[in-house]
């Protein structure tokens, strides 16, 4: 059973006169990591959209774990560029959300699961800092662990190193590898940087086109676990001239 099936899916954002996705078939399998990765603005994020509900598909359906996902919850986390910490709020508080959200624990069950998530991510003793107090890579973790007490096995991440300066993203690239590894959720992630992509990925998915037809889907020529060392490897070079090809060929489109 796959973690998620697009099954001929479409959309048209009211403002276009075209489906900039056009009955988009794909699907990835449980425990997988996936990058997308095109040019802005080609409806990357808008896939992630409606995976998460907040756009209705024109046509087709999506599945996860087999079921459709119209009516369901917390069938996925979802992860944007920013953090998105309320700055009123405690970090545990910014943590607690879902579960708050999903109602059925005390406050001392809440505190007790999210000191818990921020332990797993790096975060130990950081319940009651202010988000301003935290680097931009300790806000991301502390986003991260609040994605992770959604408590679904599929997570979406919507470019979330993109505004870390060079040495924090890297950095927060090998930390999520490891929980990828250590947690075997399905993660699908969405980048611009090809570099970032074939470090992270089994496979990467390409969009060539817009409207989005299909996502092409390229194996990265590594295994797990995994360092940096890999980039250097000339499978994985030629696999970065070809995805930046791919990608460069749209933009002269």
């Amino acid at each position: 059973m796959s973690a998620l099936e697009f099954q001929s899916v479409s959309y048209q954002y009211p403002s276009e006169d075209f489906d900039i996705i056009d009955r988009l078939s794909f699907q990835v399998e449980p425990g997988s990591f996936h990058c997308i990765v095109g040019v802005s603005g080609c409806g990357k994020s808008t896939i992630f959209r409606m995976t998460n509900g907040l756009l209705a598909p024109k046509g087709g359906e999506i599945l996860v774990d087999g079921q459709p996902i119209g009516g369901r919850k917390r069938y996925c986390g979802y992860m944007p560029q920013k953090d998105l910490l309320f700055p009123w709020r405690t970090v545990g508080e910014n943590v607690a959300l879902p579960l708050e959200v999903a109602g059925g624990l005390s406050k001392g069950e809440r505190r007790k699961k999210v000191e818990a998530a921020l332990a797993d991510v790096g975060l130990e003793g950081c319940f009651d800092k202010m988000p301003h107090e935290l680097s931009g890579g300790m806000r991301q973790r502390a986003a991260f662990a609040r994605t992770m007490l959604t408590g679904s096995d599929l997570l979406l991440l919507d470019e979330p190193f993109s505004a870390l300066d060079f040495l924090t993203r890297i950095s927060m690239q090998e930390w999520l590898l490891d929980q990828w590894q250590r947690h075997k959720k399905t993660i699908l992630f969405i980048t611009h940087d090809v570099e970032e992509a074939v470090f992270l990925s089994s496979s990467v998915l390409v969009v060539e086109a817009t409207p989005i037809h299909a996502l092409t889907e390229i194996q990265v020529p590594a295994g797990f676990p995994r360092d940096r060392a890999c980039l250097a490897e000339p499978s994985m070079v030629e696999l970065k001239e070809r995805l930046i090809t791919l990608l460069r060929k749209q933009v002269t489109a």
